[in-house]
């Protein structure tokens, strides 16, 4: 991914290499030649400040792989956690993170959504 150019606000893609979801992202973003700062929550885990903001606007809800192996393994589904629970659990265990988690600025996406990348490339 290209070094931003001076003014420009990078895409931020928060993933693992080895997801798809993320690949696609990456993908997307680069086919469009947008500047993308990539963190490999394999090699560094998102720090909880930024997942906190994920989880501001877009819900905890949001953010939980429910049909993850890391999930199901678990046996989350069968608890009844509230959303600082939630939350708790997604910092200790980003495997449990719905990827790709994507920001450009004041903007956040979650997950594979084309129609949300392509916004945040027009502003």
């Amino acid at each position: 991914m290209g070094a931003p150019v001076a003014g420009e606000v990078p895409v931020q893609v928060f993933g693992r290499r080895d997801s798809r979801p993320t690949q696609r992202a990456l993908r997307f973003f680069r086919e469009r030649r947008a500047s993308v700062a990539f963190v490999d929550l394999a090699v560094r885990p998102i720090a909880p400040t930024e997942l906190r903001r994920f989880a501001q606007r877009l819900g905890v809800e949001a953010l939980i792989d429910r049909d993850g192996h890391r999930y199901r393994d678990l046996g989350l589904g069968y608890l009844r956690l509230d959303e600082a629970e939630i939350l708790e659990r997604l910092l200790a265990d980003p495997g449990l993170l719905r990827l790709p988690l994507v920001r450009r600025g004041e903007a956040y996406v979650v997950g594979t959504d084309e129609a949300a990348w392509k916004a945040l490339l027009v502003h």
